[in-house]
């Protein structure tokens, strides 16, 4: 893969990106979540008081084992729905849509069975494109150089 810029939105620069055990479970499990969007890092961003959009250079490094959804298919809707139950996975980085609130409420009443398989579809339309890129272990955070950040203003 070549070189890449990605973005993370938050309430400060992080120039040393680390892991951290959430207590909230999230699309593609435990991980460093960055985007190629930089408007969608702009939106995380503006969650908090501090708005800050922190920007890396990327060289995945052929070892690493990854999973790209190239667009939302049933293996991305079963991915999602194991990661946001808890379920672990051994790849270094994953890569594909997100499922942003909208959508994460199709997959909970997917997953309480309010709606069945064929209704998620019909509603997991995307009124803008989100793409995330998870850099979920050690090994894949080798990737990022960080190149600085950006206040959102």
């Amino acid at each position: 893969m070549a070189l890449l810029t990605v973005y993370h939105g938050g309430y400060q620069a992080v120039d040393k990106p680390k892991i951290r055990a959430s207590k909230n479970t999230k699309d593609f499990g435990t991980g460093f979540y960055c985007t190629i969007i930089k408007e969608q890092a702009q939106r995380w961003a503006r969650r908090y008081n501090t708005k800050i959009v922190s920007i890396y250079d990327v060289k995945i490094f052929s070892e690493l084992t990854i999973m790209e959804f190239k667009e939302m298919t049933e293996e991305w809707l079963d991915f999602i729905v194991a990661c946001r139950s808890g379920q672990p996975h051994d790849y270094d980085i994953v890569i594909g849509a997100m499922a942003d609130d909208q959508i994460y409420n199709y997959v909970s009443d997917y997953i309480d069975g309010t709606i069945t398989r064929e209704q998620f579809w019909v509603l997991a339309k995307f009124k803008y494109p989100t793409y995330q890129i998870v850099f979920c272990t050690d090994e894949a955070l080798k990737c990022l150089n960080y190149r600085g950040f950006e206040e959102v203003r």
